[in-house]
């Protein structure tokens, strides 16, 4: 997707687009396990964003091509107990970003949750889950993550078929495709640890990125169906669209670019 009409030809300072990021994801609401925010200065003025799921060199150099001046994304290039040492990988994306004055900015776990243009509504949208109730409500797991909606009446096996075309790719799933579901859990990514919650909380059937071992048992043995669907098709949603809001809102250029990922 991409915002070119009504820009400003001067673009934004970086400290303005800083500002719109944090007063739209509130990053200081959440525990998460790197740095939120802009991790990588660059030019001071922002033209064209680009916005992609990961930081990955694929998409650095996507980003250079294109003429960005900033990324954002959802995961970025630092988290919690990594090796600090600039090196071999990391050496390669910081080198890239630095040589052609990128800005990269990163929102975790505040992408995840934005109650609107966040990964678990985006692609609650795009499955035609009705999220419950405001934000805070109709939630589950650590730091309120889950989300909880209802969907039309449907079987766990056709509400797969629905996932499987609307992401364009195959999923694991775990449960009776007969099973009557209203009731969808959800939380994008690597979320697995959270089904226990989402059986708790009433759920027909969860959906997550990815499954380990214990889930499959879990899930035969609670009834409660289980789709894993591929923690990078999970979160291609949130990142474009809370782009191309502030894009739209500050008059800049934005483009998403998704570079495929298997997992």
């Amino acid at each position: 997707m991409s915002s070119q009409s009504s820009t400003r030809p001067d673009g934004v300072p970086r400290e303005t687009l800083l500002a719109a990021f944090d007063g739209l994801l509130q990053p200081a609401l959440f525990k998460d396990y790197g740095p939120n925010g802009l991790q990588v200065e660059g030019r001071p003025t922002v033209r064209k964003l680009v916005s992609g799921v990961t930081a990955s060199l694929a998409l650095i150099e996507a980003a250079v091509d294109a003429g960005a001046d900033a990324i954002f994304v959802h995961h970025g290039l630092f988290w919690r107990g990594q090796d600090g040492r600039v090196t071999g990988w990391m050496k390669q994306r910081l080198s890239r970003l630095l040589t052609h004055e990128i800005n990269l900015f990163a929102y975790h776990l505040p992408l995840d949750a934005h109650p609107v243009l966040g990964n678990n509504a985006q692609l609650a949208l795009r499955l035609g889950v009705t999220l419950s109730g405001a934000a805070g409500e109709g939630r589950f797991g650590d730091q309120s993550l889950g989300v909880l909606g209802r969907c039309p009446p449907t079987t766990a096996g056709a509400f797969a078929d629905v996932v499987r075309q609307s992401l364009g790719r195959d999923l694991v799933f775990v449960g009776d495709p007969g099973r009557p579901v209203a009731r969808v859990a959800m939380c994008s990514g690597g979320a697995q640890g959270y089904f226990e919650a989402a059986i708790a909380a009433g759920a027909d059937l969860f959906v997550t990125g990815e499954i380990s071992e214990p889930q499959a048992h879990y899930a035969r043995e609670s009834g409660v169906a289980y789709i894993a669907c591929g923690h990078h098709a999970s979160e291609r949603y949130g990142a474009p669209a809370v782009a191309q809001d502030v894009a739209d809102r500050l008059g800049i250029e934005h483009r998403f670019i998704d570079i495929p990922n298997p997992a």
